[in-house]
């Protein structure tokens, strides 16, 4: 017997989300016509739809306060949305890359995760970043730039203003590092194996990866690109280990205690480990893995929308040079880890 559905219910709500869900919607899809744009000019798109959707959402809130029927759709795109998206995300990832990759190249990318979320949530507390904010930014440089940053956010309870200040940041800095990175081969006399090792390790969204790489050679190319997904299959433990620490209904600054994992555990990190375990195990074909991961970035985007529609300009600003600080200062930690761990390992 299936659960008693109320129609209306679900009528009014729909009412009164499509506002505020509308409105993100339509900024999506500016954001998606200058990424568009921006890849007929320069090939990739240097900033991303989903960070242009973040970025115009907090130039029109910093214009126009939105009035009150667009709030309820507003923080329905900026939270639910989200999450679906997160488990969309799992659909398009597939473990057995973890085995094709090489145990060299599994313990690169565990060392380079590790140290960077520890040394970031170091460095992001010492430049006076809040708690929640630190552990943001050190995930965005770790794993994934602003999918990292979105999927954590919710575990540990982040402010909105904490999470665009993390991704603007993350997002414009990571433009720098995909314009300059290619300057290391010659620096280094780098293989072009080396060399995509290295990229992806340090550059944070996967069409960053390839514009990043494939200048160079469509081997480093295919190369950091397995990396950058051995990256993003980190994300789930990542996120588990989070919502472990966070795992408490309080809303200070520490970590809490006292519950089960699975209490508090969230549906969507749970959601995109069965896609996750789905697709490795070929139950999802292919076609259905690359529209989840379409659906996925578009959904993402008009959450990232919501989130700039909600968030006052000036209180991103506040944090915004200290961030900038930190994310500089990972960045270049993590070149000169990569730049480490291939020549330790003798990788290349």
């Amino acid at each position: 017997m299936g659960l008693p559905i109320d129609i209306n219910e679900v009528e009014a709500r729909i009412r009164r989300w499509a506002p505020g869900v509308g409105l993100a919607t339509l900024i999506t899809v500016v954001a998606l016509a200058l990424g568009t744009i921006q890849e007929r000019l320069f090939d990739f798109a240097a900033l991303e739809p989903l960070v242009l959707a973040l970025l115009i959402g907090l130039a029109v809130r910093a214009l126009w306060l939105p009035r009150d029927i667009f709030l309820p759709g507003i923080g329905f795109a900026a939270k639910q949305l989200l999450e679906f998206a997160i488990v969309l995300l799992g659909a398009s990832l597939n473990l057995a890359a973890i085995v094709d990759a090489g145990m060299h190249l599994l313990a690169a990318v565990l060392i380079s995760v590790a140290v960077t979320l520890a040394v970031g949530v170091v460095l992001g507390r010492a430049a006076g970043l809040g708690p929640r904010l630190a552990i943001l930014v050190a995930a965005g440089n770790a794993i994934c730039g602003n999918s990292a940053i979105a999927a954590v956010a919710p575990v540990i309870r982040a402010r909105k203003q904490e999470v665009a200040s993390a991704i603007a940041m993350t997002a414009v800095l990571g433009v720098g590092v995909v314009l300059t990175l290619p300057m290391l081969v010659g620096v280094f006399d780098l293989t072009d194996e080396r060399y995509g090792v290295i990229a992806g390790l340090t550059v944070y969204a996967v069409p960053q990866v390839l514009a990043a790489t494939i200048p160079v050679s469509a081997e480093a190319g295919q190369i950091a690109s397995l990396v950058k997904l051995t990256r993003v299959l980190l994300l789930g433990p990542v996120v588990a280990i989070f919502a472990w620490l966070y795992r408490t209904d309080s809303d200070d600054d520490s970590p809490g205690t006292g519950r089960s994992f699975g209490t508090f555990l969230p549906w969507f990190v749970i959601g995109f480990a069965v896609l996750t375990l789905l697709r490795t195990m070929s139950i999802l074909p292919e076609e259905v893995a690359d529209a989840a991961r379409e659906a996925s970035k578009l959904l993402t985007s008009v959450a990232m929308a919501g989130l700039g529609l909600s968030v006052d300009l000036r209180s991103v600003r506040e944090s915004g040079v200290r961030v900038g600080l930190v994310v500089i200062t990972l960045t270049l930690l993590l070149v000169a880890m990569a730049i480490t761990i291939v020549t330790t390992m003798g990788i290349g």
